[in-house]
Order: structure tokens, then sequence, then C-alpha cells
């Protein structure tokens, strides 16, 4: 069977989707699998994405928050930047030893000739977009600002395990997730004192 862009379903289990790349370049590819996902549904978020543009995230993360999604993230590899909304919509957040994310502050990037005073207009929106979306981030992180300031100016990696100690989330080895593997394939238990 040829490999799809299409979600995966399963008969039992979350639906599973790659948020991988420039959020940016696949807005729209990203907002229709997030739309395929019925409204208070599971769904496992699984991320190596160096970020994109902040009003992408905001797009992304409020169609998870919107309808209600019990989305799962996974940091496979790189989730940084913008991205971080994405993850921190989530209501389950998973990290490896080996995942990084990068935490900055949002950066001014334009490629037009403006006026002066568009450019103006667009430094005092600028100011106040990246207030609004630092407290966003704290509030769907569920901690105080205070807590991810350091980390987001002047900027910082931090690793999987770091983020497991803030509180952010939680450690999984690079192993089959059990809760996400059919019945048939779930490990079984074995009994009180039985060895092999």
């Amino acid at each position: 069977m040829p490999p799809t862009d299409e979600p995966m379903e399963h008969d039992e289990g979350p639906l599973e989707l790659a948020i991988c790349g420039d959020l940016t370049e696949r807005e729209g590819d990203l907002s229709d699998k997030l739309l395929s996902v019925p409204p208070g549904s599971e769904c496992v978020l699984y991320f190596n994405s160096p970020g994109g543009s902040a009003y992408v995230a905001l797009a992304l993360s409020g169609l998870i928050a919107l309808r209600g999604l019990k989305a799962t993230g996974v940091v496979t590899g790189e989730c940084s930047s913008a991205a971080l909304w994405l993850f921190a919509a989530c209501t389950r957040r998973l990290v490896t030893p080996h995942s990084v994310l990068l935490f900055h502050p949002m950066k001014w990037q334009s490629e037009e000739h403006v006026l002066i005073s568009e450019a103006a207009e667009w430094a005092r929106h600028f100011e106040h977009l990246e207030r609004d979306m630092d407290e966003l981030l704290a509030r769907q992180f569920n901690v105080p600002l205070e807590k991810l300031r350091p980390w987001l100016h002047p900027g910082r990696y931090v690793t999987g395990r770091e983020l497991v100690a803030a509180g952010l989330a939680e450690l999984i080895e690079l192993s089959p997730l059990s809760d996400l593997l059919p019945p048939a394939e779930k490990p079984q238990k074995q009994k009180p004192g039985f060895r092999s």
C-alpha cells in the first residue's frame, strides 16, 4: 500500500497526525487534518517541527481548543518556536529524553516594502502580540508566565528531561506506547510470582 499523507485511522484508538516541518507552509494541510478529527475526540499529534508563523500557531492551537480535542502531543524530535503553542494545547504532553524544544522571543520578519507609518503600527502590534502569545503559552501549559520567562527571554533550547522536571510533560522512552496499540497487541502483564 503506498504511503499517504492522510490521518491514520485505527479501528481501536485515536487518529494520529504528524506535525512536521514548517507550520506556515503546511497550514492548510494541518488545518484539514485537525478538522478531520471529530469534535471532542482523541487524537495523537507527533511533533518534529521548527515552528512557523505566530498566526498559524494561534489558528491551529485554536482548532484544538475550540473543537475540544483530547490531543496527546508526542515530541519525537524537535518542537520549537510556534510549534510550542500546538504542543501546549494538547491535554497530554509526552517527550523523550532526546526531545528538543526551542523557546524564544517572537521574531519580526518582513520582506515587504512598507511606509514608516506602517512599520510603526506593526511595531506597536508586534509588542502586543508577543506579550499575548507569551501569556497564552503559560495558560496552555497551566503555569505562571514567570516559570517560562527564563526560557522565552532571551531564548533557550530545553530538553525533554528539563520539560518533565518543570512539570510540563511526561517522559517516555522510545518504545511502543501501550495505550496506542490495539488491544490484541498490548503487552500482557505477567502474573505475580511468574518469571520467565
